[in-house]
């Protein structure tokens, strides 16, 4: 028999543990091994950037397959919240009370959302962010949240940047603009209206695609 390296021993033990403690068991599917080139972009729109207390209201998700971003097989939800939309999110995202009123419930959302992500990975632009709104309203489904690896668009452009800096500033913190508008611009890369789940997924799929390219992957 093989010896697993540590790290390998590590995945195996998180990954048997998690399956044993899935709330869940027809969701077994994430943990099977990822389609080779495959990932799956995606974002939310939200009441509010409160990760205890607002709700989402749109979800937008994209699949990617090697260097396509599969438009056309795209996820674009509208959810029912249970509190109502404010005013002041409306200026943001333009949904309102009445447009997601007749939205999935949070649960069917999240089903359909984990069988659209079977076991891809996840890209994303402040990926932390949409994942602590999906795993609230997934916890008491499977009492853990999506297994999948996750991938931050923003991680990749600063270590991007950063291999491009000269030696002598590559020590100690080096501040690199992350903003969305300036990564988008600074790979040249076309942007749609923001704050639309879909154009966000869609623009992240597109700034991940290009990070790949430029790191020779």
């Amino acid at each position: 028999m093989k010896r697993l390296l540590p790290q390998r021993w590590w995945g195996v033990l998180k990954r048997e543990w998690l399956l044993y403690h899935l709330g869940d068991p027809s969701y077994r599917f994430m943990f099977d091994a990822p389609p080779e080139n495959e990932w799956v972009s995606l974002d939310c729109e939200t009441t509010g950037l409160n990760t205890r207390t607002d709700e989402i209201i749109s979800i937008g998700a994209v699949r990617i397959v090697g260097n396509r971003i599969m438009t056309s097989e795209r996820l674009e939800l509208l959810v029912r919240p249970e509190r109502g939309v404010s005013a002041e999110s409306v200026k943001i995202h333009r949904l309102r009370e009445r447009d997601v009123a007749q939205g999935l419930p949070v649960e069917e959302a999240m089903k359909r959302l984990m069988h659209f992500i079977g076991s891809r990975p996840l890209v994303g632009y402040y990926l932390e962010f949409d994942l602590a709104m999906l795993h609230r309203a997934i916890w008491p489904m499977l009492g853990q949240g999506l297994p999948q690896p996750k991938i931050e668009v923003s991680a990749l452009y600063y270590d991007y940047k950063f291999k491009q800096l000269p030696a002598y500033q590559q020590q100690g913190n080096v501040d690199i603009d992350l903003r969305f508008a300036t990564l988008m611009k600074d790979l040249n890369l076309p942007t749609r209206d923001a704050h639309d789940a879909v154009n966000d997924a869609v623009m992240a799929a597109l700034a991940f695609i290009k990070l790949r390219t430029l790191r020779g992957q």
